[in-house]
């Protein structure tokens, strides 16, 4: 089985880095194992908070994620399914049964790649914005944000990565700035998941990495831009001027003594 839902909290636990919160993957919630996909928990330490993508931005104390990939339906008994966890979650970080956390303390969010066709026929959803939808439950909101519909923004890039659109993820590799370099390669594997969907990606991982080291080529000491060139592939396009900088004139001129020589020598003849 393909970790869609490991990659996406990945790509969260990036996005959040440096900020107020954290992120926990596949929360635990029962003694029979019960994974809760993705939990962002509000820190005490306040770090810089990057501007949120369509959906978070009422993010609370804890905020609690059900994801669903290309191939899963966000439907009723997916969403019972997330609010038992739900329930479950708050008894385990409250004080005590008695004294459970404030229900406005923690937030739902059902995050699907594709539109839930079959749950819209089964109850009414709000629409808050453009791919930002809200379901009533017995005692919370639960937001549901579509990936395929979310504007192409700069800010949603990182929903655009998941979002099953070849173009869409094109624009969300391109816009996405991952605030931890090793957590880059996470757009090689999504692409190849996304091969094995039968989803045409012609932005490749090799053009992610031209892209991505022409932006940054800049920032890199001379010595790196040139590591593994040969000779002549360092000399190339620059001009005469450019070549022989750096060399004293005794050994320009002694090199071009040298070719002088060469030239001169007679050819023997068989």
């Amino acid at each position: 089985m393909m970790e869609w839902h490991r990659l996406f909290g990945l790509a969260l636990t990036d996005y959040f880095t440096d900020s107020s919160y954290r992120v926990e993957l596949e929360k635990d919630l029962s003694l029979k194992q019960q994974l809760l996909d993705v939990v962002i928990i509000e820190q005490e330490a306040n770090g810089q908070m990057p501007e949120v993508p369509d959906g978070l931005e009422n993010l609370t104390r804890h905020n609690l994620m059900t994801y669903k990939s290309l191939r899963q339906p966000l439907d009723g008994w997916a969403l019972d399914e997330f609010v038992g966890h739900y329930v479950n979650y708050r008894k385990q970080i409250s004080v005590s049964l008695e004294k459970l956390l404030p229900v406005e303390d923690i937030n739902l969010y059902a995050v699907s790649t594709r539109e839930p066709e079959k749950l819209a026929r089964e109850i009414s959803l709000l629409q808050l914005k453009e791919g930002v939808y809200e379901v009533a439950t017995f005692s919370k909101q639960v937001r549901i944000i579509v990936l395929s519909q979310v504007p192409k923004l700069p800010r949603n890039a990182i929903w655009h990565l998941y979002s099953g659109i070849t173009e869409n993820v094109r624009f969300g590799a391109s816009n996405y700035q991952w605030r931890q370099k090793d957590h880059s390669g996470i757009i090689n594997e999504l692409y190849k998941y996304y091969q094995v969907e039968n989803v045409a990606m012609p932005y490749t991982w090799d053009d992610y990495y031209r892209q991505i080291t022409k932006e940054h080529l800049d920032l890199l000491p001379t010595e790196e831009r040139l590591k593994g060139l040969r000779a002549e592939e360092r000399l190339k396009g620059l001009r005469v001027e450019e070549r022989l900088k750096g060399l004293r004139p005794e050994e320009i001129e002694a090199y071009l003594k040298k070719l002088r020589q060469r030239k001169r020598k007679p050819t023997t003849k068989k």
